[in-house]
């Protein structure tokens, strides 16, 4: 993947060119996308960065591409941009598995540390050849659940489970911190540091946490609500 290297899916002429000549200004590559259909069709072809993904689109909106790529376990990093700020389109992008979501008109600075932010977070930094870490400080496990951190790689009983950056950060610092009682706002904060929309979008990840990994999850024995408090792992 390469870092540098972003795709625009805006169908604005005004917008897609203005953001394409800051981001070179700030270092950026950039490609255009002009429609649903194009977005998904330069997707498959190369590899990006990051996406920034307007949701009004002729053609095919940006959720639907969204849903297209996760469908396709196709975990480019993602954020939503869009005019719409209801509660309901930030929800709904952060559940289908976008990173972030930013909402029209923004600062051309708040845009590019959403950014820098996300890139951040899916960044795969080579470890050090010496000293080898102790193999707590590369794996997690509970259950049938294998937790690579290096790699970023999680398998159920063998089998490959792929998730969203939001969603491993989330999983990872869950059973890093057994049998603790967390807020939503202390999750939101620790976990995505003020990046992933709105505090009540914890109750939507949750939710994906528990179908990925409880055989039941309407009745969860991992990922706990605790009434009034928060969430609590049990391994």
């Amino acid at each position: 993947m390469i870092a540098g290297r972003l795709l625009i899916v805006e169908d604005d002429d005004a917008i897609a060119t203005g953001l394409a000549l800051n981001l070179k200004l700030a270092g950026y590559s950039t490609l255009i996308a002009r429609d649903g259909d194009d977005a998904l069709h330069q997707i498959e072809s190369e590899d990006f960065g990051l996406v920034l993904l307007d949701i009004n689109l002729p053609k095919r909106n940006g959720l639907e591409v969204l849903s297209t790529l996760r469908a396709a376990d196709n975990l480019v990093p993602v954020i939503v941009l869009s005019a719409r700020d209801g509660e309901y389109d930030k929800v709904a992008a952060l559940r289908l598995g976008a990173d972030d979501y930013v909402t029209k008109p923004f600062a051309l600075a708040e845009l590019l540390a959403r950014i820098e932010a996300v890139l951040r977070r899916v960044a795969h930094v080579t470890p050090a050849p010496v000293p080898v870490p102790a193999a707590s400080e590369t794996e997690l496990a509970f259950d049938d659940i294998a937790i690579d951190l290096v790699q970023r790689l999680v398998l159920r009983a063998g089998q490959d489970v792929k998730l969203t950056h939001l969603e491993f950060e989330l999983l990872v610092f869950f059973v890093r911190h057994p049998s603790q009682v967390f807020s939503r706002t202390q999750l939101f904060n620790l976990v995505w540091g003020q990046s992933a929309g709105s505090v009540r979008t914890v109750d939507n990840f949750v939710g994906q946490l528990r179908k990925r990994f409880e055989i039941n999850p309407e009745q969860p024995r991992h990922f706990i609500t605790v009434r009034g408090s928060g969430y609590r792992f049990d391994p």
